[in-house]
């Protein structure tokens, strides 16, 4: 199986630093929803592993981030693709959780769902904790420079961390 895994908001979704909080306020990357697309229709199965701490925090509900996910799908399906599972963490960043990037419980929970080992696995972030939690697990940390991508540039870098400009650059490599 050729398996992708994704982080959501600066990868696939712009950013905000004050949360996505409604589907309105969720704005796609258009390139990166043709890249998934692309990815898919070549036999790639593409997953998400979140956090959403805006959920703990009262931000938004359940299903205002159900409506986030199923129009992401939406707009993939109308490039041809699919998208994979998604995995999110909806606990706050002091509530001890196993998912909540930098731990890789989401990660684990997709190798899970999938029945795949994750070494070697490329995962696709932003931040830090999206770098961190590809470590913990042997995935292969990649970095694009949306979203807080530019932050995370500037600082140091796990070894081996490969960095693209953006999720359409991934797709580029992967399907060259």
């Amino acid at each position: 199986m050729k398996l992708l895994i994704l982080d959501r908001d600066g990868v696939i979704n712009e950013d905000s630093d004050d949360y996505i909080k409604s589907l309105e306020e969720w704005i796609p990357i258009p390139s990166a929803i043709a890249a998934i697309a692309r990815l898919s229709k070549a036999g790639w199965t593409v997953a998400v592993a979140t956090n959403q701490s805006g959920i703990a925090r009262g931000y938004y509900d359940l299903a205002t981030l159900d409506s986030m996910h199923a129009r992401l799908r939406e707009l993939v399906e109308e490039q041809g693709g699919e998208l994979g599972v998604i995995q999110y963490c909806p606990h706050g960043p002091d509530e001890g959780c196993d998912c909540r990037k930098p731990r890789p419980g989401m990660l684990r929970r997709i190798a899970a769902h999938y029945g795949v080992d994750l070494a070697g696995i490329w995962f696709v972030g932003d931040s830090s904790g999206d770098l961190e939690a590809a470590l913990a697990v042997d995935c292969q940390p990649i970095l694009v420079k949306t979203g807080k991508g530019e932050r995370t540039l500037a600082k140091t870098l796990p070894a081996g961390t490969l960095v693209f400009d953006d999720l359409a650059a991934v797709a580029a490599h992967l399907l060259q």
